[in-house]
């Protein structure tokens, strides 16, 4: 019809970045030339992918640019996906950027093609470079890269600069440890011989300083060990790694995770400040030291402010109910001035916290994981406590008079911090003057 050879045509249809719809079920799907053109009227994914009668699957396909060839998926950027294995292999591709990718809805700070044909309109007008900054709200230097580097033989056509530019952010490249040469063979031995990912990193640095070549990053191990699309190392190798795996683990936030009780724990970061100054007794931090095997415990009560110990008796476990069936009669008998907070770390035996704060109406705060300073106070009363009960110790040989007699000796040691005064001379204090 407009009088050129088809091979020629052809050229040029792959140079737009568009398919033949030949024989044989070659061509693009029928209907998405219509799906298309939905998507350019703004109209959303799910329901341009309803009306021309798609899976929404196929419809997100069609936008990535994803193709489907003799029973595999290939993406863009070169991987190929088997069907029926599930192996991912690399294949030479031309970048052919789809129709949804040449219009795809982008940053702001990239030049869309309803701007790239303003640029046109106005360069053909006459329009200088600072003019045609001001009509799109953007740098004359932006628009002059855009015009030098886009241009054909002097003249700029917006479309074939978008596709152009559409191409050019697609970069298919093989990963370094996917090609077989001395890097991939200095990191396969040394992982045959457990060495970490990030001890082969500098290890390279050290053994080759002058030679760019043999650089790679700790991910870029990880990545070609665990990731699949990324691919390079066996699984045998990938076995050699200290954790055994092989396959990455994920990790969530502190946001994500699932909440460590039933009851919604109140953090340390919404205690008062007049507990974390010790200007007001009354708040204590408690723990547990546990025995042998984990079968006996001792619960530890330290005042934050006079640094008065309490110990409460768990001879046969220390289950969220055995805990707070101690810690309740133990709060208890204190006067009511001196019943104002507890401070606890994340363990599972404060799981019935909320019943403990209902029957004593003391509130629990809990610290952040891994952070024992923040009841500091109570860490270094442990310690001072494995001077009568050492690691390793069966505790339930001890009986309540036994924990009695060392609070009492701990209760009246004088404590620098206290200015030599004793733990107990300081409750005497506060219980006299009121």
């Amino acid at each position: 019809m407009v009088g050129v050879n088809r091979h020629t045509a052809a050229g040029w249809v792959r140079k737009a970045g568009r398919r033949s719809e030949g024989q044989g079920g070659r061509g693009p799907h029928p209907r998405r030339v219509e799906y298309e053109q939905l998507r350019r009227t703004g109209m959303s994914r799910r329901r341009a992918a309803q009306q021309v009668g798609v899976n929404v699957r196929t419809a997100l396909d069609w936008d990535a640019g994803v193709r489907k060839a003799r029973g595999a998926r290939i993406y863009p950027d070169g991987r190929r996906v088997d069907y029926t294995t599930g192996v991912t292999t690399h294949v030479e591709v031309a970048i052919t950027p789809s129709l949804a990718a040449l219009e795809a809805e982008l940053d702001p700070r990239f030049l869309t093609l309803a701007e790239r044909e303003q640029i046109a309109d106005l360069r053909r007008e006459g329009a200088s470079l600072r003019a045609i900054g001001r009509a799109l709200g953007r740098p004359a230097s932006t628009i002059k890269r855009e015009i030098d580097a886009r241009s054909a033989g002097g003249v700029y056509r917006p479309h074939a600069a978008q596709r152009s530019w559409v191409a050019s952010r697609a970069r298919p490249k093989r990963a370094k440890l996917a090609v077989n040469g001395p890097l991939r063979q200095y990191v396969t031995a040394k992982l045959a011989v457990r060495w970490s990912p990030e001890q082969i990193c500098h290890a390279l640095v050290k053994e080759y300083p002058n030679d760019e070549s043999m650089r790679v990053s700790t991910e870029t191990i990880y990545q070609a060990l665990y990731v699949q699309a990324r691919g390079g190392l066996r699984r045998e190798v990938a076995a050699a790694l200290r954790t055994g795996r092989t396959r990455r683990k994920p990790r969530r936030s502190a946001e994500q995770r699932t909440p460590r009780f039933a009851d919604e724990m109140v953090m340390i970061s919404e205690r008062p400040a007049e507990v974390a100054d010790r200007a007001v007794p009354g708040h204590w931090e408690g723990d547990l030291i546990v025995g042998t095997a984990s079968q006996s415990a001792i619960v530890t009560l330290v005042e934050r402010t006079t640094r008065y110990v309490l110990l409460g008796h768990l001879p046969g476990g220390h289950t969220a109910e055995e805990v707070r069936d101690v810690l309740v009669p133990l709060i208890g008998t204190l006067p009511a001035h001196l019943r104002g907070s507890l401070t606890w770390d994340q363990g599972s035996e404060m799981a019935a916290h909320r019943q403990f704060t209902i029957a004593t109406n003391v509130p629990v705060y809990f610290c952040d994981p891994h952070s024992p300073w923040q009841r500091g106070s109570n860490e270094n009363t442990n310690g001072l406590l494995r001077q009568y009960f050492p690691k390793g110790t069966d505790l339930r040989a001890y009986g309540p008079e036994d924990l009695e007699h060392v609070a009492q000796e701990l209760n009246g040691r004088p404590r620098k911090t206290l200015d030599w005064d004793t733990p107990a001379e300081r409750l005497r204090g506060l219980l006299t003057a009121t």
